[in-house]
């Protein structure tokens, strides 16, 4: 499971740390907008924010239920009580990015919702900042993206579950 705030670089490195493991790769996001027949934006502009909420995590119980993979959920999954406690027992990985890397990353387009404001870096900042206790919770393994390419992220992925693998005996595939 990989999480993280807008711009930490979940959809870019869930699929490569798939590809590394050799296990599939899903995106709930991707989820989100096939289940609902219209993009994300859509759904927070349409219906609003607690419905997408919900619909998130239906999407993601499931996905924990059906995939056997690497699953990237939304920034803002975590948020959600039961979700938070859907993934106890599994491995996330919270994807930690600072301030001006994550506006740089992200370009603070509209076509994230949360985003699209009057402020968009302030909400940034306070959107980290409010979410940063919560990724630290519901994570089992922490991994700055700032300094570091794609590939050494899931390097670093790799070897940690590795490494925690070998200590349990568990097949990290």
């Amino acid at each position: 499971m990989i999480a993280g705030p807008p711009g930490s670089g979940k959809s870019t490195v869930g699929p490569l740390l798939a590809a590394e493991l050799g296990v599939p790769f899903r995106d709930s996001d991707d989820d989100i907008v096939a289940r609902a027949g219209r993009p994300v934006a859509d759904i927070f502009a349409t219906d609003g924010e607690p419905a997408f909420r919900e619909l998130e995590a239906e999407v993601i119980a499931e996905a924990l239920r059906e995939h056997e993979g690497v699953l990237s959920v939304g920034g803002g999954s975590v948020l959600t009580p039961v979700t938070q406690d859907r993934l106890r027992g599994h491995h996330v990985v919270f994807l930690n990015v600072g301030f001006a890397v994550g506006v740089r990353r992200v370009g603070l387009s509209t076509a994230r919702p949360l985003l699209a404001g009057v402020n968009p870096r302030a909400t940034y900042r306070e959107l980290l900042e409010a979410r940063l206790p919560v990724y630290r919770a519901v994570a089992t393994m922490e991994v700055g993206t700032d300094e570091r390419t794609p590939e050494e992220v899931v390097a670093v992925i790799a070897a940690q579950l590795t490494e925690e693998a070998e200590k349990t005996g568990e097949k990290t595939r």
